[in-house]
């Protein structure tokens, strides 16, 4: 899972400041969907407060997370510019609270500021990137590689430093998550983490997930 470089992120601050200055607030429990895959692209949604997931449903129930989105990230914004259903379903992780932009007022928005559409082209070839870095990871790391992927994304997320070159995940993760995130099976998660908290390189600090050596997890998770 490769954190996502969303549209706005490309905007100058002041531009972004602007489109969502008039945006409609919006909130969502804990566990509460948003939009599923194959909705209607009417528009897209920036994170105040919260938490989201993004991910993708297979027909048997199975579970693939593919962004975890915290403040300040969007989510919907390719349905913004193309019209197109939604690729992805997106949750809330917990309690949040989101701001909208429909597809409409982006339309206005960027017609009103060419440099949105020289942004877009930045913007696509970050996302082109990040697929490349997806799919060779998928295609060439084993089962471990992509577990410490996972923990290294979460870390880079939520991630504080606790001193001597320990990084503790201050976010509830289960090992369903964890195998959600690797696409791998959940009993092969738990194995690979029983396995590094007994060799000491991941530990749990009241119900948190701590690497105790990321190094060594990076070396685990390099193509």
């Amino acid at each position: 899972m490769t954190p996502p470089t969303n549209l706005f992120s490309v905007f100058p601050e002041t531009l972004a400041a602007k489109l969502f200055a008039n945006a409609r607030q919006t909130k969502l429990a804990a566990d509460e969907v948003l939009f599923v895959a194959g909705d209607p692209g009417d528009g897209c949604y920036r994170v105040e407060q919260g938490l989201l997931k993004v991910s993708m449903i297979a027909p048997s129930g199975a579970e693939r997370i593919l962004a975890i989105v915290g403040p300040g990230g969007i989510v919907g914004e390719l349905s913004t510019i193309d019209g197109l259903p939604r690729s992805a379903s997106v949750a809330a992780v917990r309690e949040s609270e989101l701001t909208f932009v429909s597809r409409a007022a982006f339309q206005t928005f960027a017609e009103d500021h060419p440099q949105v559409y020289k942004d877009l082209v930045t913007l696509l070839a970050s996302r082109l990137r990040d697929t490349d870095g997806v799919v060779a990871a998928g295609s060439f790391l084993p089962l471990k590689g992509r577990v410490a992927r996972a923990l290294l994304d979460l870390a880079e997320a939520f991630g504080h430093d606790v001193g001597q070159g320990r990084v503790l995940i201050r976010q509830k993760v289960s090992q369903s998550d964890v195998a959600a995130m690797a696409g791998i099976a959940r009993e092969n998660v738990s194995r690979i983490l029983n396995d590094w908290i007994r060799d000491k390189l991941v530990s749990r600090l009241s119900g948190y997930y701590c690497l105790e050596n990321k190094k060594k997890l990076e070396r685990e998770s390099a193509i």
